[in-house]
This record gives structure tokens, C-alpha cells and sequence, in this order.
């Protein structure tokens, strides 16, 4: 699909490919590992293998079951990564002898509980772009200091919808009904691909609202997007790039309870200040929706479905982010953390203002 972008530049010229060389994440952990109990923690380094395939070749190499070993988060395939993952200690030394071409035992470590989904706080990437001249570089340099100091929108990003990209229109049929899927993994992860892309486009949308009301008068917003004049001019009076509307759905943030957005003053500087933020629907049962001007939008980008919903962050903070330009070379290197659940392709994304799967 199509999609608004938050930054206001033209599109910057790179060559991109999500390579192992060029493509590399590290995992941070949610908590501290005790140094005690049943559980061994390993810090894996894996290369051209998906985190299931990892957990896969370990789990057949000591002869468990897959369940067996625990991870927080799935790691890209075309990638470098580093994560943590667990198992019990009683087959520490049988892992003394395991050998294999695309993994790597890091360090060890040991906790009292298993490692599940969800047991991280982010990740740090390492991105190269190529083939940048000094003029993208430039750009580019502009672009993460934006991104550093206002935030990034949280689309999903392109691997959330498989290989060809459309998983969601798999998912959708099955979430209304009209096709069936007995495996019932294959089932979430095609149903999740739907509610992912309705949240995308619901996101796009947010985001072509702050560029029409960035651009216009109140008095033309007012036919444009048919909404009341002093909604408009309050969202025209906020200094974040992401204009909060009437009937949001806030979270405290990074992770905290939901709540209205009322349109206070407060809550406007708590979102500057990166203290709250706001959230998307992905629809579904037993989830929360927003009203008044905000839930006329999102209203469009619902689904009835069969499946629990929940809210998800539309807005979030790229941390310790640092780039230089190898001129030499024409690659422009990157580091940047982010929060669990965010794409590091979307903020690649959102540099370049295209896609980058062409």
C-alpha cells in the first residue's frame, strides 16, 4: 500500500538490502538474570536464520521439544542477530559441544524462570545504506535528528505480511469466515497480518490529516475533513508533529495503562515530554476504541472479527541514534534503539519517504 510519511523531505536516493553485513540487531533484555536457578540463558548470535529455525536446529540437535526453549521476540532472518533464549540447565553440557556454521553461543547466564514472549525492553540496530552521495548523506543526517528528537510513527513493518506481502488478505478471509485454516498458529499469524494492516492504514490516514492540517487554513480544513473549526485550530496549535484529536486513546509510555485523551494542556506537554503517547486499534474483541472525531476515523478502519484486539502504540522514540557518512565508501552507517514491536525497516522507511522492498 501507499502510505504517509511523517517527515517533510523529498525522497532520498540509497540503495538498501537486508543483509547479515548490513542488517544487524541486538537484543535488550528485559530484566537482569539472576545468576541463579533451573534455567540456563543463552546469548545467541545467529546468521540467515529465522528465530524459529534457531530454536528448530537446538531444540533437534539436544532432542527436546521446540516448546522447550524460550525466547522474547522473533529476530529477522536476513539479518545478524543477537538474542537471549532459554532452556533448561540440565543440557548446559551437551551445548558445550554444539557447533554450527550460522550460530554462535555467545555467553551464558542463569535465571530462575523461563524466557517468554514479550521479555524485552528493545533492541539496538546497526543499518548500512549504499550508494549515497553527499547530498543524501546530508539528508539523511537531517532526517534522524528529526526522528531522534520528535519520534517515528509505528507502522508494521514489511515482514509482518510475508514474503509476498499479503498475508493480510489471507487473514482477512479467515477472520470473516469465509475460509478455513486448521493449523492454529498459521491462523494467528494470518489473522494478526490483517489486524496489522487495518492498523497501517489507520495510521496512514493520522498521518495524512497532520500534512492537510499543517498545510491549510481552519476555515479550508473545515470542508476538507468536515471537522468542527476549533478541533481543527487546536490541532494546529500543538507543537508535536502527531496532532492529538479529540476521543484519542492514550498509554503511558513505555508501557502503562490506557486512557482518554481530553484535550488538556497536561496531557499535551506529557506527550512532548514523551511521558504518554498515542495508540491505534487493531481490532478485535475485549479492546478499548476511541470516540468523538478520533473514533469516526478509526471507526472506518475497524473490522467485526472473531479474535481479541488490542491497542497499539502509534507513535514511538527512536533512542541513541548516531549516523556518519563514509565518503569514501558512499555508505552511510547507523545506530538506533527501539522498542520492542517496532520495525527498524519502517524508520529506514520513513528516511528514504518509499518504500524499500522495490
Amino acid at each position: 500500500m501507499d502510505r504517509f510519511y511523517s517527515l517533510a523531505h523529498a525522497s532520498i536516493d540509497f540503495h538498501f538490502r537486508q543483509t547479515p553485513r548490513d542488517f544487524v540487531v541486538e537484543e535488550i533484555p528485559l530484566y537482569e538474570f539472576s545468576g541463579e536457578g533451573e534455567h540456563l540463558i543463552l546469548f545467541v548470535r545467529k546468521k540467515s536464520l529465522s528465530t524459529l529455525e534457531l530454536v528448530s536446529t537446538l531444540a533437534k540437535y539436544l532432542g527436546i521439544q521446540q516448546k522447550e526453549i524460550g525466547y522474547a521476540g522473533l529476530k529477522d532472518k536476513h539479518a545478524m542477530t543477537k538474542q537471549y533464549i532459554s532452556l533448561h540447565r540440565k543440557h548446559e553440557e551437551a551445548l558445550d559441544k554444539f557447533e554450527h556454521e550460522s550460530i554462535k553461543i555467545l555467553s551464558k547466564a542463569y535465571h530462575n524462570n523461563k524466557i517468554r514472549i514479550g521479555h524485552l525492553q528493545g533492541n539496538r540496530f546497526y543499518i548500512k545504506l549504499k550508494k549515497v552521495n553527499p547530498t543524501s548523506a546530508k539528508k539523511i543526517d537531517e532526517a534522524l535528528k528529526n526522528i531522534s528528537e520528535f519520534g517515528m510513527p509505528n507502522y508494521f513493518g514489511y515482514q509482518r505480511f510475508g514474503n509476498d506481502g499479503d498475508n493480510h488478505i489471507l487473514g482477512e478471509q479467515i477472520a470473516k469466515g469465509e475460509k478455513k485454516e486448521r493449523n492454529p498458529k498459521i491462523k494467528k499469524l494470518l489473522i494478526s497480518a490483517y489486524q496489522s494492516h487495518l492498523f497501517n492504514l489507520w495510521l496512514s490516514r493520522r498521518l495524512e490529516i497532520n500534512s492537510l492540517v499543517s498545510s491549510f487554513s481552519a476555515k479550508e480544513l473545515e470542508s476538507i475533513l468536515n471537522f468542527p473549526n476549533d478541533e481543527v485550530s487546536k490541532m494546529q496549535a500543538q507543537k508535536h508533529p502527531f496532532k492529538l484529536i479529540s476521543g484519542d486513546i492514550m498509554e503511558h509510555y513505555p508501557y502503562g495503562r490506557l486512557f482518554d485523551y481530553d484535550g488538556t494542556e497536561h496531557d499535551l506537554e506529557r506527550f512532548d515530554k514523551r511521558d504518554i503517547s498515542v495508540t491505534g486499534l487493531l481490532c478485535g474483541k475485549k479492546v478499548k476504541t476511541s470516540t468523538g472525531i478520533a473514533g469516526e476515523i478509526e471507526k472506518d478502519f475497524n473490522s467485526e472479527i472473531n479474535e481479541d484486539g488490542a491497542r497499539r502504540y502509534a507513535w514511538v522514540y527512536a533512542t541513541q541514534v548516531e549516523g556518519r557518512y563514509l565518503s569514501m565508501d558512499a555508505q552511510y552507517e547507523m545506530n538506533f534503539t527501539l522498542p520492542k514491536g517496532s520495525y527498524a525497516t519502517v524508520l529506514i522507511e520513513e528516511i528514504a519517504k518509499r518504500k524499500i522492498t522495490d
